[in-house]
């Protein structure tokens, strides 16, 4: 992050943390590391286990709607809050709509429509896709530009993310579900290489518990030499690539016309199939 992104998160007003488990605890850290004054932070969970840090710092922890004070107005009600449960928390916050707040969604699945049904045609909605990395600052998250939605607020909502790791931008909402797809459930694919690769490890002779290391710390530093390289990701799988070498040979495995790219390819098109499938 650059030293122009790590100043001082100001915010227009109050901000209403709606669901404060790993994604909303994640984001609620990287705004008090950002310098966010942690006195107009609300963070709303049923079981805030695990935040007695935050609320160290000033800010305020409830456990439900009925809690918030008596005449806030809220800058930005961020909904953290899993999309299986969103049709419950919504109907509490719907009082809160009005020029002044900006709703800030980070459920897949949910869009605009949906929002706008439960809490109402006025209400100001920005829709975001972030990632679990964010828990150690390393996210992506893609928002969705809505023509209609204020720019500055739209700006907010870019700085808010930009908390934990990096954001990029859409400008049509349908291509949140491929977002959804690739970047939402990406570390769960990586996770999964990871399991992968020590176990062929294990099969190849190796102990389990030095595979399963190996496979980790290669991950890892690999993810990290993509991050800080300028080359491209094909110009490195080249760099790696010895003519009639060892890696080549699993590479013919891993490339040919039945391998990974096509099982990607499958895997990402299901879950985007899926993510507008919960839309419905």
């Amino acid at each position: 992050m650059s030293d122009a992104e790590r100043q001082t998160l100001r915010l227009p007003g109050p901000l209403v943390l709606v669901g404060c488990g790993k994604m909303g605890g994640a984001l609620l850290r990287g705004w008090l590391a950002r310098g966010v004054d942690p006195r107009q932070v609300t963070a709303i969970d049923i079981n805030p286990l695990g935040l007695d840090d935050v609320e160290a710092q000033g800010v305020t922890v409830i456990t439900k709607a009925a809690e918030l004070p008596a005449g806030l107005k809220p800058a930005l009600l961020l909904l953290a809050v899993k999309p299986q449960f969103m049709d419950d928390a919504l109907p509490d916050y719907r009082k809160y709509v009005g020029p002044d707040a900006t709703f800030l969604s980070i459920a897949a699945g949910k869009t605009l429509a949906y929002f706008k049904d439960r809490l109402g045609a006025a209400a100001e909605i920005v829709r975001s896709m972030p990632n679990t990395p964010a828990a150690v600052g390393r996210g992506v998250s893609v928002i969705y530009r809505d023509p209609k939605v204020r720019p500055e607020r739209i700006a907010l909502c870019g700085e808010l993310l930009k908390a934990v790791g990096t954001v990029e931008w859409v400008d049509d909402e349908d291509l949140l579900n491929a977002v959804t797809a690739l970047s939402g459930g990406g570390p769960a694919y990586t996770f999964l290489l990871i399991e992968c690769l020590a176990e062929a490890g294990r099969a190849a002779g190796l102990p389990a518990e030095m595979a399963m290391r190996l496979a980790r710390e290669t991950v890892s530093g690999s993810g990290e030499l993509a991050r800080l390289s300028e080359e491209s990701a094909a110009q490195l799988r080249v760099n790696v690539t010895s003519p009639k070498g060892t890696t080549l040979e699993a590479l013919n495995v891993l490339m040919a016309p039945d391998g990974l790219q096509p099982l990607m390819t499958k895997a990402i098109a299901a879950a985007t199939r899926r993510s507008r499938e919960l839309a419905q």
